[in-house]
């Protein structure tokens, strides 16, 4: 196991988490549109800065990689503008539970059929016992 990618992981949902927090309150502050708007424009320019300094890849081969490769954008903004809409509205820990519990659904069924080229995982009963007990947690976090 590569420690440092595993704790380099754990400090980005430790931030994902601060970030929910942050988002719904500026969201409420000026918009949830515009807080959403604000949060990616901030990052755009802090991916800006650290591309131009610390960047060895290829920008220009954008044009080159497969259309569908470039809907990260899109999912991305989609996911913060929900983040800022939702957690003033059910909180932090009940916004990334459903989070979590849609990331590892999904990635199942990804990995189950050997989409966007990776290795086909099966979901097995464990998996889909699994799955029950995520939606149980977020049953239970968000109900009032």
């Amino acid at each position: 196991m590569n420690i440092l990618m595993v704790v380099t992981v754990f400090l980005g949902g430790v931030a994902v988490a601060i970030q929910a927090g942050v988002n719904g309150g500026l969201g409420r502050k000026i918009g949830v549109i515009e807080g959403a708007f604000v949060s990616f424009l901030i990052g755009t320019v802090v991916l800006f800065l650290m591309m131009l300094f610390f960047g060895k890849g290829n920008l220009l081969s954008t044009f080159s990689v497969p259309k569908w490769q470039l809907i990260g954008g899109v999912l991305g903004a989609y996911y913060v503008f929900a983040m800022v809409l939702a957690v003033p509205k059910i909180g932090v820990a009940a916004a990334l539970i459903a989070v979590i519990a849609a990331q590892i659904i999904t990635s199942s069924i990804i990995d189950h059929f050997g989409w966007l080229g990776m290795k086909p995982i099966p979901i097995d009963g464990k998996r889909i016992l699994a799955f029950g007990f995520l939606m149980a947690a977020l049953y239970l976090f968000a109900k009032k």
